[in-house]
C-alpha cells in the first residue's frame, strides 16, 4: 500500500517580504528597496530563494536638464528537480517500500521503474543566479516643446549550475537498496559543472517634438535602438568524484572520464523608429508608426524587416449631437492595422556548425579514424517572421460609469512563423530539430468584457466583472508543402499540422468502444485482436479507401489543445474597512492528450490506475470503456484524448484595512491585513494533475512549442496555496 506521491510531495511553504523608502526635495528623488522570495516547492528537496536590492533615482541638473539612474541587484537560489519523477511515482509499483533508514525500496523483481525518492535524494542539482542590472537616462527639453532623450542601459547575469548524481551500488558498503540488482543501479558518481554568462546592453535615443495649432495637437517621435547579446558556457563533466560535497570539483574526478564543452552565442539588433500621434479636440484620435528592425541573427538580405502601423480613434461622447445624452459617460469607436517582427530563435540558425576531430570508425578493421561532423542543418533562407493584425474595438461606460466595458475583434495572421520541426536522426543534426520558417496561420476572435460597479449605502460597495474571448485558429500555408508531424512517443506522432486545421491538431487513430467476441473480430479490420482490445476505426488505406487494416493512414484530426473558448469572473465587496475579492477562470473547447496515461503498460509490474483495473474488461466484466489488461503500449488513439475544458477559482481574498484615525496616532500612513487563498477549486473531468499546461507541450521533448502542446507527461501539479499578508506604509 505504498502511495508514492505522498512519498515525493510535500506542503510547501512560500514567503515574500518587501521594503521599500522614497523621498527627496525639488533637486533630487529617491527609492530604495529591498526584497526576498523564499519558496520550498511541493516536491521533495525543490526549493528556490532569491533576494533582491533596487534602487532608483532623478536627479534635476536645470530646468531644461534631468538625469535617471537605476541599479538592481538580485541573487537566487535554485534546488532543482526532474519533472520525471511525477512519471515514476505514477507507474512505480505500491507493494514496494518506500525507504527503511539509509536504503531504499528497489528490488530486482519489482524494479520496473525508479525509486522517485531516491531520485529526488540522491540527485543533487543546485543553481545560483546572480544579476545586476542597470541603467543611466538623460532627459533634454531644449525647448518647450521639444524634448530629447537617451537612455543606456546592461544586464549581466551569471548563473553557476553544479550537479552531482551519487554512485547507486547494489552491495558493499555503497549499498543504496534493499536488495542486489535493479535498472537503478549507477556504478560510478558523477559531476557536471556549468558556468553560463549572459551580458546585454540597450541603447535608446528619441527626440519628440509636441505642438498644438488651435484644437489640432501634434506628437511626433523619432528615434533608435540599438543592441547587443552575449553568452557564453563553459562546461565540464567527471565521474568518480567523492560524495563529499567539499569535494564537488572536476579536478577530484577520474582524468579518464574528461568531457569538457564550450559554446556560445551573439547577436545585435538595430532599429529605427517614427510615431506620429494626433488628435483633433480629443474627438479624431490617429497613431501611425514605423519600424524598421534589424537582427544578426538572419544572413545578409534577410537582415531587414519593416513594420509600419496605424491606429483610428473616435470619442463619440465628445461630439456635440452627444451633449444631451444622459445614458453614455465615454463611448470610443477605435480600429487599427499593423505589422511586428519576431527574430526569436538561435543566432547561428543559417550556418553550417561542424565538430573537428570526431572520432569514427571506418572499414572492416577497428580503427578509429577522426574528420568532420556536421552538427547543424542550417536554412540560410531563413527570415523574420512577421504577425500582421487587424482589431476593431468599442470602449463603454454607462449609467454614471456604474457599467463599463470593451468589445474587441481581432484578426492576427502569422506569416513564415519560426518553428523548430523534427527531423531524422540520420541528418547532420545535432539535436534533430530544424529551424524554419515553417508555417503560416491565423489566429481571429472576438473578446468581451463587461464590470459593474456601484454602492448599496455609504458602508457598502460591490463589483462584477467578467470576460469572455472566442478563438479560431487555421494553418494558412506550409512552407515546405507537406504537413508537420510531431509528439513523437513511442507509438509514433501524435500531432499534425496540416492547412486548414489548428496547429498542433491531434492527429490519432480513432478508438470506437470494445470487441464483444470473436465474430466482432472476425468482422473487422483488426483479426489479430483479442475480446477486450480496443477497436479502431477503419478509414482509409494507400488509395484513400478502407483497406482492411489498421495503420497510419486510419489516423485522423481529432481537436488540439487550443480552447475556443477563454473566460474569467471577478467579484469584489467592501463593507466598511473590510474588503472580499474572488476571481475565476476556464476554457472550452480544448484536448489534451494524457500521455502519462498511456505510458503505463509497457512493463507488467506497472502500477495500474484503480479505477482502469478494477473497470477492465474481462468476460464477466464486459465493459465499453476501458479495455483489456494488456503487455505493451497501446498506439496514440482518441482513448488517452480528453476534454481540457475546466474552471478556475483562482483567488480569494479577506483583507482589513485599519482606521486612519487609529494609524495616526502611530504616524502609520496604512495598514492592511489580509488572508488569501490561490487555486482555491478547479472543476474539470481530465484525469491527469491539471488540465492548465503552464508551458505548452509540458513534459514534451519539444516544451514550449506549439506543434504538441498539451500532451501531459510530467507536468508539475498545480499547488493551492494559503497566505498571510501585512501591507504597511509610513
Amino acid at each position: 500500500n505504498t502511495d508514492w506521491f505522498d512519498a515525493i510531495l510535500r506542503r510547501g511553504f512560500w514567503q515574500n517580504h518587501n521594503l521599500s523608502l522614497s523621498g527627496g526635495n525639488d533637486k533630487i528623488t529617491y527609492f530604495l528597496s529591498a526584497g526576498y522570495i523564499g519558496e520550498e516547492g511541493i516536491v521533495q528537496t525543490n526549493k528556490f530563494d532569491r533576494f533582491t536590492l533596487r534602487s532608483n533615482n532623478e536627479y534635476k541638473i536645470s530646468n531644461a536638464i534631468k538625469v535617471s539612474t537605476l541599479i538592481s541587484y538580485s541573487r537566487g537560489n535554485l534546488r532543482d528537480i526532474d519533472l520525471g519523477v511525477f512519471n515514476s511515482a505514477y507507474r512505480a509499483a505500491p507493494y514496494v517500500a518506500i525507504k527503511q533508514g539509509n536504503l531504499y525500496g528497489n528490488t530486482s523483481l519489482s524494479n520496473n521503474v525508479n525509486n522517485p525518492l531516491l531520485a529526488l535524494d540522491k540527485n543533487d542539482n543546485r543553481g545560483i543566479d546572480n544579476r545586476l542590472q542597470s541603467s543611466i537616462a538623460i532627459d533634454i527639453k531644449p525647448l518647450k516643446w521639444l524634448a530629447l532623450r537617451s537612455s543606456f542601459g546592461t544586464d549581466l547575469d551569471f548563473y553557476n549550475n553544479t550537479a552531482y548524481a551519487y554512485q547507486f551500488a547494489s552491495a558493499g558498503d555503497n549499498s543504496v537498496f534493499f536488495e542486489k540488482g535493479g535498472s537503478q543501479l549507477r556504478p560510478k558518481s558523477s559531476l557536471d559543472v556549468a558556468r553560463n554568462n549572459a551580458t546585454r546592453w540597450v541603447w535608446d535615443n528619441t527626440i519628440t517634438a509636441t505642438k498644438a495649432f488651435g484644437k489640432h495637437n501634434f506628437t511626433l517621435l523619432a528615434g533608435t535602438t540599438a543592441e547587443e547579446y552575449y553568452f557564453n558556457s563553459l562546461s565540464g563533466r567527471r565521474t568518480d568524484v567523492p560524495a563529499d560535497r567539499n569535494q564537488w570539483y572536476l579536478g577530484t574526478g577520474t582524468p579518464s572520464s574528461v568531457d569538457n564543452d564550450n559554446t556560445g552565442d551573439k547577436y545585435t539588433r538595430n532599429s529605427y523608429l517614427g510615431r506620429l500621434n494626433y488628435n483633433y479636440d480629443g474627438r479624431y484620435l490617429l497613431t501611425a508608426t514605423i519600424r524598421a528592425d534589424g537582427t544578426s541573427k538572419f544572413a545578409a538580405g534577410n537582415h531587414w524587416g519593416y513594420f509600419p502601423s496605424i491606429g483610428l480613434g473616435w470619442n463619440i461622447t465628445r461630439e456635440a449631437f452627444m451633449s444631451s445624452q444622459k445614458l453614455f459617460n465615454n463611448l470610443k469607436l477605435r480600429g487599427s492595422y499593423g505589422k511586428v517582427g519576431n527574430d526569436q530563435i538561435s543566432s547561428n540558425t543559417y550556418l553550417n556548425i561542424a565538430t573537428i576531430n570526431a572520432p569514427y570508425f571506418f572499414g572492416q578493421s577497428p580503427v578509429q579514424n577522426y574528420g568532420i561532423s556536421f552538427t547543424q542543418l542550417p536554412d540560410p533562407n531563413v527570415k523574420w517572421e512577421v504577425t500582421k493584425e487587424y482589431d476593431l474595438g468599442i470602449d463603454f461606460s454607462l449609467l454614471k460609469n456604474k457599467l463599463s466595458g470593451e468589445i474587441d475583434y481581432y484578426n492576427k495572421e502569422v506569416k513564415d512563423a519560426l518553428i523548430n520541426i523534427n527531423i531524422p536522426g540520420t541528418l547532420p543534426d545535432a539535436d534533430s530539430k530544424y529551424t524554419t520558417n515553417a508555417a503560416s496561420f491565423i489566429n481571429k476572435g472576438v473578446e468581451v468584457s463587461l464590470e459593474w460597479k456601484d454602492n448599496i449605502s455609504k458602508e457598502i460597495s460591490y463589483n462584477i466583472g467578467g470576460n469572455v474571448s472566442f478563438n479560431t485558429n487555421r494553418i494558412t500555408g506550409l512552407n515546405g508543402g507537406q504537413a508537420i508531424q510531431d509528439g513523437g512517443n513511442g507509438q509514433g506522432f501524435t500531432t499534425r499540422s496540416d492547412n486548414g486545421q489548428p496547429i498542433g491538431s491531434f492527429y490519432l487513430l480513432q478508438a470506437d468502444g470494445i470487441f464483444k467476441n470473436d465474430a466482432q473480430i472476425a468482422a473487422s479490420a483488426q483479426k489479430d485482436a483479442r475480446p477486450g482490445d480496443l477497436i479502431y476505426r477503419d478509414i482509409s488505406g494507400p488509395n484513400g479507401k478502407p483497406d482492411g487494416k489498421i495503420d497510419d493512414n486510419d489516423r485522423a484530426f481529432s481537436g488540439s489543445y487550443q480552447p475556443k473558448v477563454s473566460f474569467g469572473v471577478n467579484g469584489g465587496v467592501n463593507y466598511k474597512n473590510f474588503d472580499l475579492n474572488v476571481g475565476g477562470y476556464g476554457t472550452t473547447g480544448g484536448k489534451i492528450y494524457n500521455g502519462k496515461k498511456q505510458s503505463v503498460g509497457a512493463d507488467p509490474r506497472d502500477n495500474i490506475e484503480a479505477k482502469v483495473a478494477n473497470g477492465r474488461w474481462t468476460p464477466n466484466n464486459p465493459s465499453n470503456s476501458t479495455p483489456r489488461a494488456s503487455l505493451g503500449l497501446l498506439p496514440n488513439s482518441t482513448y488517452f484524448l480528453e476534454s481540457g475544458d475546466y474552471f478556475r477559482i483562482n483567488n480569494l481574498t479577506v483583507g482589513y484595512t485599519i482606521a486612519d484615525a487609529v494609524l495616526s496616532k502611530y504616524k502609520i500612513t496604512k495598514l492592511r491585513v489580509y488572508a488569501t487563498v490561490q487555486n482555491l477549486a478547479t472543476f474539470t473531468s481530465y484525469s491527469g494533475f491539471t488540465p492548465e499546461l503552464f508551458n505548452p507541450g509540458d513534459g514534451s521533448h519539444i516544451t514550449g512549442s506549439p506543434l504538441n502542446a498539451g500532451i501531459e507527461l510530467n507536468s508539475y501539479p498545480s499547488t493551492r496555496t494559503f497566505a498571510f499578508g501585512i501591507n504597511l506604509s509610513f
